[in-house]
């Protein structure tokens, strides 16, 4: 049994997965008993063969390759099979450690009974803060916005878009670096694969607050590190819009039939309008009204099994 199972994805960015491990190991404490579990979710087969070679030497690294491209989720589902730890980190390869987050975050947790996850302070590439936590995705957050609930009631929705100095309980926390109670993982089911990109983070976090123990999320910012945004995924027009899809499918999941309905509506005048101006946007048009946000719709359903 380790006491941490880092749980790492590559897809076609196998020097950014390559630099992340190495980060990893260089800031890690020999003391720690962790193990590195790392999926290759169906990249093209060059990368994987990058991948491969330029990993480190590690004696506890698993490298698993998926013949299918399960997303996010999925992804982390597949490595969390080769998991034997009491704590899962969820890693995006398109980060670096600035310290020691694995060894902070397992100690962090072993000393607060009432958290099950937790994150460190995140930095992009030019050392500028980065919001490291979220709000639990609501109606209430989508028809107002952050800034105004976090103006109306600082004290429920603490500002995201600062750095702080002392441990921080919040709702959510971001996908790029998530630190989890293995025992209350397993008990919510994980990641929900029905989505393949998007929000799982939030939902995941939502349903662990529902625990009757161990079930707080933190932010801890003593523990910290960089994120390069949007290397991993480009954010092209099929990317947004699953993030549509997952966004409503989470909001009817959590907040049920009327919430999802009112959004969706919502959603569907706005694209209307604004393809009225811009025609590229008939295709959240297409995907909302005409389709009706139907996960039959999103990019899980397009993926094929590659031979090798």
């Amino acid at each position: 049994m380790y006491q941490v199972a880092v749980i790492l994805i590559n897809y076609n960015s196998s020097g950014f997965t390559i630099n992340a491990v190495k980060s990893l190991i260089e800031h890690t404490s020999n003391t720690l008993n962790w193990q590195l579990i790392v999926i290759d979710n169906a990249s093209h087969y060059d990368d994987y063969e990058v991948l491969k070679k330029g990993l480190p030497k590690m004696e506890h690294l698993t490298l698993f390759r998926s013949r299918v491209n399960t997303g996010f989720g999925g992804g982390n589902m597949l490595g969390v099979q080769f998991a034997k730890s009491k704590y899962y980190a969820f890693v995006n390869n398109d980060t670096l450690v600035k310290n020691d987050c694995l060894s902070n975050l397992s100690m962090f947790l072993e000393n607060h009974s009432n958290v099950a996850l937790c994150a460190p302070q995140g930095f992009d590439e030019n050392n500028k803060v980065l919001k490291s936590f979220d709000h639990f995705l609501t109606l209430k957050r989508e028809l107002f916005g952050r800034k105004i609930l976090e103006k109306l009631s600082p004290e429920r929705y603490p500002k995201r878009n600062i750095q702080y100095n002392t441990p921080l309980k919040v709702d959510a926390i971001p996908g790029s670096f998530m630190f989890i109670d293995a025992k209350a993982f397993d008990m919510v089911g994980g990641f929900d694969t029905n989505i393949f990109l998007y929000y799982e983070e939030t939902d995941l976090a939502y349903r662990i607050s529902k625990l009757k123990d161990r079930k707080d999320c933190y932010l801890v910012p003593d523990s910290q590190y960089i994120h390069f945004r949007g290397k991993s995924t480009s954010l092209n027009i099929k990317i947004k819009q699953e993030l549509k899809l997952s966004l409503l499918y989470v909001i009817k999941k959590n907040s049920g039939y009327l919430s999802y309905i009112i959004l969706k509506t919502l959603m569907s005048v706005k694209y209307i309008f604004k393809s009225l101006v811009k025609p590229k946007y008939f295709s959240f048009v297409n995907l909302l009204v005409f389709h009706g946000a139907s996960l039959s719709k999103s990019l899980k359903q397009s993926q094929k099994i590659l031979e090798k």
